[in-house]
């Protein structure tokens, strides 16, 4: 079931932004944030899977608020460097400027047939009784060798979708909510919420 309110357990703005729209989606009827809740805060990524991350951030929020609170981990794999950055994406380096930095040093060599690579997003909703349901989604794409676009956050500027042909940086809001990674995991936990 749907719940009428919940907590969006997370402090990063871009995030926030994408998180409420989507949830928006669902028709639940009172999104709130963290900022609602001055001293509540997510749980440190000390888990080494974006599930772990993303069922520990729920739960922590869930816990302090009395709300379900919804929470997800998201990473970048490339196949060039074994999977990394993964599920380390936001401690790759300090800023997302110096995280894009350091991907492009690393691929610097790689042609750009070899510089496939796939953001991956695990959302948890979780209650303060300890219950959570959690999904995944993916969105494939590969590694630009310059940043473009000024949207989005994080890896946005380098990452192009296969389906857009462009950065998710440079991708109209619209068409990156259609094919994110954080759209398909959102939209496949509110199917798995929604009565049968």
């Amino acid at each position: 079931m749907i719940p009428p309110r919940l907590v969006l357990a997370t402090a990063n703005r871009g995030k926030l932004e994408e998180l409420r729209a989507l949830v928006a989606e669902w028709g639940a009827a009172e999104v709130l944030s963290l900022a609602d809740f001055p001293g509540v805060s997510g749980a440190e990524e000390t888990g080494r899977s974006y599930l772990e991350n993303a069922l520990a951030k729920a739960g922590a929020v869930a816990s302090a608020t009395g709300l379900p609170a919804l929470a997800d981990d998201s990473g970048l794999e490339v196949e060039a460097l074994g999977g990394a950055p993964g599920v380390r994406s936001a401690r790759y380096a300090p800023t997302d400027a110096a995280r894009v930095a350091r991907l492009l040093a690393e691929l610097a060599s790689v042609a750009r047939a070899a510089r496939r690579a796939c953001f991956r997003c695990v959302v948890a909703l979780a209650w303060p009784g300890g219950d959570a349901v959690t999904a995944e989604g993916t969105c494939h794409g590969w590694i630009a060798t310059a940043p473009s676009g000024s949207g989005g956050f994080g890896y946005d500027p380098v990452f192009v979708a296969d389906e857009l042909g462009c950065s998710f940086a440079a991708a109209a809001p619209a068409d990156k909510q259609r094919v994110s990674h954080r759209a398909r995991a959102v939209r496949a936990l509110g199917a798995r919420l929604a009565p049968s």
